[in-house]
């Protein structure tokens, strides 16, 4: 067994995995109060449908060019893709927008602080991820602020919580089987994600009701999948490789306050004592789930997969003479059978229990 310190360079592939999610979360959060105006002309799973359409559109260049020779999805990654897919790209949207259409934007948005909960117990209990007493402690808070934001809203505000509660859920799932498919780019699973999702979506919102939504609208909706979900979500799938989905949640968490905060200003919705009560209650928990650390001996078996690296992270030792070690590129590559001991986090290659495999 060796040891393996947490050296510079190992801290700044974290860090680049983190500042990805910071960039993600911007984004996204965006999207709740651009959603509550598009609501006005779309029903929810129209809605639903542009946006994820408008996110394949946004990444597939990218996702195109990165295709390169890569093997096909082993039977496990794609059933991955297709929960990413029917989960966080079908059920989620549209049970986020109807209960968007119930509550302000500013509530349903710090509601979304619901999804780092639900992530970090599937993550935990399911997906081989670990948490700490800090970590559990934080999932408690998110919880609490949960309750207190959707009691102060009556009888809506609680359907409306129940609503986004389960998108939460769908969404938590879906981050956990994100950060775990490792046989395509970020964006190349983005562009799958989008194009299937967001086509079953709209044409399911075309069966229920006639698209009656001006051009204008249309193209707007177009316009937010492609920047706030399309390329947020290929700057989180990237930050989860990298950090893991809990830690990368716990930045991503920023998204609902973007998004609240934004409701008040350009909607001019009002600011509600218990908005900010539960606000500070979201900040603290997800302070909490940010700083949980765990250190122990592990083993790592063969593995063979394609995602961005570098070479100075203690975990691609394949020789690359003509490139700096500390450059970050993209190719196919195998991992021998290692056991060591280092502080980490449940990113691409540390995962320990079940759901892994």
């Amino acid at each position: 067994m060796r040891f393996v310190r947490l050296t510079r360079d190992r801290w700044q592939h974290h860090v680049y995995g983190l500042l990805s999610a910071l960039a993600s979360a911007v984004l996204f959060g965006a999207a709740t109060p651009a959603a509550k105006r598009l609501l006005a002309n779309l029903t929810a799973f129209q809605l639903a449908g542009f946006l994820y359409v408008g996110a394949a559109i946004g990444v597939a260049p990218r996702a195109l060019w990165q295709r390169g020779d890569r093997p096909p999805l082993d039977a496990l990654n794609r059933r991955r893709l297709a929960g990413a897919v029917l989960l966080g790209g079908v059920a989620g949207p549209v049970l986020l927008l109807l209960g968007l259409r119930s509550a302000s934007a500013g509530s349903v948005s710090l509601l979304l602080n619901l999804e780092v909960a639900a992530t970090a117990l599937l993550g935990a209990l399911w997906f081989g991820e670990t948490l700490g007493p800090r970590g559990w402690c934080g999932v408690g808070g998110v919880i609490v602020a949960v309750t207190v934001l959707s009691s102060g809203s009556g009888w809506p505000g609680a359907v409306s919580a129940v609503l986004v509660a389960a998108a939460c859920a769908c969404w938590g799932f879906d981050n956990n089987f994100t950060a775990l498919i490792d046989g395509m780019s970020p964006s190349e699973t983005t562009l799958w994600k989008g194009a299937i999702a967001g086509t079953t979506s709209l044409l399911i919102g075309l069966a229920l009701e006639p698209l009656k939504a001006p051009a204008t609208t249309i193209a707007v909706a177009l316009g937010v999948g492609a920047v706030c979900y399309g390329v947020s979500i290929a700057l989180y799938i990237t930050a989860a490789h990298q950090a893991g989905a809990i830690r990368t949640q716990a930045v991503f968490a920023a998204a609902p306050f973007i998004g609240a905060v934004l409701s008040w200003t350009v909607l001019h919705e009002p600011v509600r004592a218990v908005q900010l009560l539960a606000g500070g209650l979201f900040v603290t928990a997800i302070a909490l789930l940010t700083f949980d650390r765990h250190s122990h001996a592990h083993a790592h078996e063969p593995l063979t997969h394609v995602h961005s690296h570098r070479h100075d992270d203690g975990h691609h030792e394949h020789p690359h003479p003509e490139l700096p070690r500390s450059l970050r590129h993209t190719h196919w590559h195998e991992h021998p059978a290692t056991e060591h001991s280092h502080p980490h986090v449940a990113d691409l290659h540390h995962r320990h229990g079940r759901g892994t495999r």
